[in-house]
């Protein structure tokens, strides 16, 4: 694993989403990179990762890329990769670029599911930070008192220990793509944060990322298929 970066701004805070439930986290993160004007500053390899890119409107999008905006102080780290098996190494890399860094603060945005398809999704948070819980508790998000948080969420967690970790739960009714769920978070992110985004054409800019993020992810998983078999054509 390496983390190449072309520029290490300071005491940021670092905002990551690994595709989940709904693709929450990921649709959330495609939005604020297309929204806000984000500079690419880095990448990493992943020697685990399957040796893909995607193109897409013409250009490589990295499966983890690393951008910065500097008006907000803020690093977000796009991820479009599957994370299934790879979770906790995947959380020594966003802790690893805390490190490099100096981050104030990992925010962790994630789909959580939910059986209940007649009610609205509802946002939650939970931080090991007493001066960011408060913040949530001005802007009126709930806290999650009970519940089992897992995959790179839950291993950032544990592995990042004297950062401060927020996380961001928005619940999802779907395995599928859920633009509705990331609008929830965004909302949340916007007061949160301070960034002024405008909501208004949030669901139909994040139906059009569902679409690009779905097959996007769809190439990722069969090109990972496809070098599974290659292995497996080697054994016996």
């Amino acid at each position: 694993m390496q983390i190449k970066l072309s520029k290490k701004p300071k005491n940021c805070k670092l905002v990551e989403g690994f595709p989940g439930f709904g693709l929450v986290g990921t649709i959330a993160n495609e939005f604020l990179l297309e929204h806000l004007k984000f500079e690419k500053i880095g990448k990493i390899i992943f020697d685990e990762m399957p040796a893909t890119v995607a193109i897409h409107e013409g250009k490589v999008v990295e499966p983890l890329g690393i951008f910065y905006n500097k008006k907000y102080n803020l690093v977000l780290l796009h991820a479009i990769t599957a994370s299934t098996g790879m979770e906790w190494k995947l959380s020594d890399i966003v802790v690893d670029l805390a490190k490099q860094l100096s981050i104030k603060e990992i925010i962790s945005l994630e789909g959580v599911g939910s059986s209940d398809e007649t009610v609205t999704s509802r946002v939650f948070y939970y931080c090991n930070n007493d001066k960011n819980k408060s913040k949530f508790k001005k802007i009126n998000v709930e806290p999650l008192k009970e519940g089992i948080i897992i995959g790179v969420t839950g291993a950032v967690l544990l592995r990042a220990e004297k950062i401060p970790v927020s996380c961001v739960f928005a619940e999802t009714h779907t395995n599928l793509p859920d633009s509705k769920a990331a609008a929830k978070i965004i909302e949340v992110l916007d007061k949160y944060l301070g960034l002024n985004v405008d909501t208004q054409p949030l669901l139909v800019q994040a139906e059009k990322f569902e679409g690009k993020l779905k097959g996007l992810l769809t190439e990722g998983q069969k090109a990972q298929q496809i070098s599974e078999k290659k292995k497996l054509s080697y054994v016996g």
